[in-house]
């Protein structure tokens, strides 16, 4: 499907780098003005805003799933460009979208299930024969079994939330005493964070070097890398999967 206008799902200079991009292609964008930000510069990018400006609502527009839908519907853009952050890494929100009729730029629900849950991503690795770091082979139910896994592994280990990013839901685990105490707290943060309490455990590997390949496809068939690049935080975790 021809993609015609494209409502931006995101804030700042990602929406300005999708809008200016857009119009290149020729097509049309849509951004949305919020209260907190009622005059920022990336608006004036937009080829249409949606103010929202005057809503009072305790869920932030870019994380509303079924506001997001209602603007792209009313403002009859055909496609949703989340950026990155908030929804662009949620898999509902993309099979919202397309039960909707509204394309999601990005990877296919399942692709964010499967990549987003590192539980599910670790064991597509390894049937792959992708190396690993040691770790649990699926989720760890309570604190006796995860101090089984680390003594089996070796200290030092890391909790890890099976879903979510961004260094939430993680503990770093050097002995057995510390292992209750942070094992909770971890999967508290993750059921916060992400509304899953699902932790696994690694190996946790000091001064690693973290190296990501971002990978395109076109729903074609046709995927390429874009070659690795070095990212600065100082955890191990599988690639991205991007399909557009």
């Amino acid at each position: 499907m021809k993609i015609t206008k494209i409502l931006i799902a995101n804030r700042g200079e990602i929406a300005i780098r999708i809008m200016k991009t857009a119009t290149k292609l020729k097509i049309k964008t849509v951004a949305v003005r919020t209260a907190a930000e009622p005059n920022a510069m990336y608006l004036s990018f937009a080829d249409e805003i949606f103010d929202y400006s005057e809503e009072s609502t305790e869920i932030p527009v870019f994380l509303d799933i079924e506001k997001l839908i209602e603007i792209a519907l009313t403002t009859g853009a055909d496609a949703i460009h989340p950026g990155y952050g908030f929804l662009a890494e949620n898999a509902y929100f993309a099979d919202k979208c397309l039960d909707n009729k509204i394309s999601f730029i990005g990877p296919s629900p399942d692709a964010i299930y499967k990549m987003g849950n590192k539980t599910i991503a670790r064991k597509i690795a390894l049937a792959h024969n992708i190396p690993v770091a040691m770790g649990s082979e699926g989720n760890i139910s309570n604190e006796e079994e995860a101090i089984a896994v680390a003594e089996k592994i070796g200290y030092p280990v890391i909790i890890k939330a099976a879903s979510g990013g961004g260094g939430r839901g993680m503990r770093i685990v050097r002995k057995s005493e510390e292992m209750e105490k942070l094992f909770v707290i971890a999967s508290k943060e993750a059921e916060k964070a992400f509304k899953d309490p699902s932790v696994f455990i690694e190996k946790y590997i000091e001064n690693p070097k973290h190296i990501e390949f971002q990978i395109l496809g076109d729903k074609k068939g046709n995927v390429i890398h874009l070659g690795e690049r070095a990212v600065s935080y100082t955890h191990l975790t599988l690639p991205t999967i991007y399909s557009v």
